[in-house]
């Protein structure tokens, strides 16, 4: 990392760190990640240049990822049998929130059908940008109108959650990781999700902290979840993360796009509430849980913000693995086909 770079990523979570502790101090639900989110996403519309290292993001997923597996339970698995129909409705939610969201940015904002097919995929940013650039869409209006997404998402879930009152009553685990197993957890998941990376599977590093959380907390080797001085960073920084994609993005210039972004989300917010309340009640699993889950935003976020609400982590973060399985075979295969129709 350069001295430019350092400075760079010293600022941003100086900011992230300021918006935290206003948002703590404001009562408001996940104050470590809205906060940090609105701080950041706040100066780099101003014209800031912020963003995250690499190496720091990636460590970021593997304890989310350590934590989600701390919450993996012989309990977990007796309630994970009603969870197949629950993932019967993933698909389908995926085909109803991309072709809902890429009518009204095709109606309404004028974007041509691959740019709108792009910019309403519900997640998968990466990986839709990364198809975005091999097209002629309009890659800018792509990327940010799915940041607008994962960044409302981000700040209106927990405050939905907290307004309906719909808040797990399960508490986490009271105990804390000690050092040592906590040193060979993360060093574990590091592997795993090596080797994951290298399969290409999506997530890599957050489901290598699951699995090696999940594998010594089931077997009894290890207890506890990961200690505050990890997770409350942690989560600072996913919120910086998410509100650096913003870095030097003129507000003027991308106006369409900003509102577009809006529109679309406040679209895909509410049909997938509807589609988790419909989930809740038919598969018997919390609401918040359900919303979490179906909600189109990052799984390392949503991940985060279920361990935060103590919203099911573990059942979360399967639907939305799964979600980003099927995106990643849906995508490509609705591009060609619209680009065949052209």
């Amino acid at each position: 990392m350069s001295l430019a770079d350092l400075r760079t990523f010293l600022l941003t979570a100086a900011l992230a760190s300021a918006g935290a502790i206003a948002a703590y101090l404001l009562g408001l639900p996940a104050a470590f990640l809205i906060g940090p989110a609105s701080a950041v996403s706040i100066a780099g519309l101003a014209g800031l240049r912020l963003s995250i290292p690499t190496s720091v993001r990636n460590a970021c997923f593997v304890a989310v990822g350590l934590s989600m597996g701390a919450g993996l339970t012989p309990e977990v698995f007796v309630a994970a049998r009603t969870w197949p129909l629950s993932f019967l409705v993933v698909p389908v939610a995926i085909v109803i929130l991309l072709y809902s969201a890429t009518w009204i940015l095709q109606r309404f904002f004028g974007y041509d059908r691959t740019t709108a097919l792009l910019a309403a995929s519900p997640g998968h940013l990466s990986f839709v940008l990364s198809l975005a650039a091999d097209t002629r869409s309009d890659l800018l209006a792509v990327g940010v109108i799915q940041s607008v997404r994962v960044l409302a998402l981000t700040l209106t879930v927990p405050l939905i959650v907290e307004v309906f009152d719909l808040v797990g009553t399960t508490p986490p685990p009271a105990a804390t990781m000690a050092i040592w197993p906590l040193a060979v957890s993360f060093a574990a998941a590091l592997g795993l999700g090596w080797a994951l990376m290298r399969l290409r599977v999506p997530a890599a590093l957050l489901m290598g902290g699951m699995i090696a959380s999940g594998s010594a907390h089931l077997s009894g080797m290890v207890e506890g979840n990961l200690p505050a001085w990890i997770l409350i960073p942690t989560y600072m920084l996913l919120g910086a993360m998410i509100g650096s994609r913003f870095s030097g993005v003129s507000l003027r210039a991308l106006r369409t796009a900003f509102v577009a972004g809006g529109v679309v989300t406040v679209v895909v917010v509410v049909l997938a509430a509807l589609i988790a309340a419909l989930v809740s009640h038919i598969a018997d699993v919390p609401v918040d849980a359900a919303l979490i889950a179906f909600a189109p935003g990052g799984l390392e976020t949503m991940a985060a913000m279920a361990v935060m609400l103590n919203a099911q982590p573990t059942y979360v973060g399967a639907h939305h693995i799964l979600r980003l399985v099927l995106l990643s075979g849906l995508m490509p295969y609705v591009l060609r086909r619209d680009l065949s129709r052209n």
